[in-house]
């Protein structure tokens, strides 16, 4: 079920959007201005296409840090096809179909073999870190690039950058999955108590491997337009990108402890978090210091959450309780607390 007070947390992100937005505004006059808006843009939409996924990920009790290595290996891969006369439609195929090879193996290996997610996930990123650099040499691919190679990072869909369009059509397709589909349900059921889950008989495991598949697929689109945003595909890019995503989430409302979180929320975040880093480069603010208040905003929102969670104030997308949950369409095993 809906739980009230969902909105409260989704309203206290716009806030704090509006309120870094007039500090940043303030201190900076370039940062109102089209350039900078289109490029916030451009990147929030990669950060975001990813998150998205990664919510429902989180809210079944995973976790995927292997994103940033996959952003780099389909980004790298998408430039090396299309140098090779390769039409950048096929090639954005195979960068997302490589993709969902990563988000496959993430899967078989927290589902088929057990594996702690973070320790599954973490071999996966350096394993496409390492196929990156592998597969391009060390060097970046931009020799023999065509000339509409940027349209899908820079280019236009009416008045509108391509990468926000994109962003939105994902957004709406996760939103749908979570709240209005039997996979949403489960996702819910599987992150608020798995054994129940099992007992009602969810395919826990099917879910899972799911939920790790798309994180992957998005996580190649998302190469695609990184590669095409930057006009080459860069081995070393996206160091850091699967903290920026699991700042998203968690800031989105989304809990550690799963069962708990929405796809809006982690949009929401997602915006705070680009218009973040990119204030602070506006203002001169050193990555090394960009790095500790990313560290600080984390923990910060972990516990609040932990706290507001804690005093029943705040309770953020749908928890299903152990014993109630129902299967639609057929019965359903019912745990009583005696």
């Amino acid at each position: 079920m809906r739980v009230k007070g969902k909105n409260l947390n989704q309203l206290m992100l716009v806030a704090i959007l509006i309120g870094i937005s007039a500090i940043f505004s303030a201190l900076s006059p370039s940062f109102l201005t089209t350039v900078n808006v289109m490029n916030t843009i451009r990147q929030v939409a990669m950060i975001s296409i990813v998150a998205s996924a990664a919510t429902l990920v989180m809210i079944a009790r995973g976790l995927d840090i292997s994103v940033g290595g996959t952003l780099a290996l389909t980004g790298v891969i998408y430039a090396s096809l299309a140098t090779k006369g390769v039409p950048l439609s096929l090639a954005l195929l195979v960068a997302c179909l490589a993709g969902t090879m990563v988000g496959v193996i993430n899967g078989a290996l927290t589902v088929g073999l057990k594996i702690n997610p973070v320790i599954a996930t973490l071999g996966t990123m350096y394993a496409t870190r390492g196929l990156a650099f592998l597969y391009s040499g060390g060097v970046a691919v931009v020799n023999g690039l065509p000339a509409n190679f940027s349209n899908l990072g820079r280019g236009y869909i009416g008045p509108f950058p391509t990468p926000i369009i994109i962003m939105l059509i994902v957004f709406l397709i996760f939103h749908f999955l979570l709240n209005n589909t039997l996979l949403g349900k489960y996702t819910y059921a599987v992150g608020g108590n798995p054994e129940t889950a099992i007992l009602s008989g969810i395919p826990v495991a099917m879910v899972t491997f799911i939920l790790y598949t798309l994180v992957g697929l998005m996580t190649g689109l998302s190469g695609a337009i990184m590669a095409s945003r930057l006009g080459s595909g860069q081995p070393n890019i996206g160091m850091g990108f699967e903290f920026d995503i699991i700042l998203a989430v968690l800031l989105g409302g989304t809990s550690l402890a799963g069962g708990e979180g929405t796809v809006l929320g982690t949009l929401i975040a997602t915006v705070i978090v680009g218009v973040l880093a990119n204030g602070l480069n506006l203002l001169g603010v050193h990555t090394f210091y960009q790095y500790i208040i990313k560290g600080v905003v984390l923990v910060a929102a972990v516990v609040i959450d932990m706290q507001l969670k804690g005093q029943g104030v705040i309770r953020v997308g749908k928890m299903v309780p152990a014993g109630k949950f129902k299967l639609e369409g057929g019965e359903a095993l019912k745990e009583k607390n005696r």
